[in-house]
């Protein structure tokens, strides 16, 4: 696949002087830039699978009125927890 160009975005002289500050050892801006985004459109799917997410479990209270309290909420989530803590114990 042919790679393509983001379009170049204009900043202040002051944030290009923090920004090459930050820099870690053998970074290059462009590199700094390219992970900057990658790790942007990741936040954003995962922002908008939560908020689907949080939409069917809204539609579904609203077709059914069946819904969990905070207390079973949180009991479930800590199962979770407790089983990755425990899966990751046994490595």
């Amino acid at each position: 696949m042919k790679s393509a160009v983001l379009p170049q975005v204009r900043i202040e002289p002051a944030l290009r002087a923090e920004l090459e500050a930050v820099l870690q050892e053998g970074e290059s801006l462009s590199s700094f830039v390219e992970a900057s985004v990658r790790r942007g459109v990741d936040f954003r799917r995962m922002q908008t699978h939560f908020h689907a997410r949080g939409q069917a479990a809204w539609n579904h209270y609203e077709s059914t009125g069946e819904s969990k309290s905070a207390d079973e909420m949180l009991a479930t989530l800590q199962k979770k927890l407790d089983d990755k803590r425990g899966q990751l114990t046994r490595r």
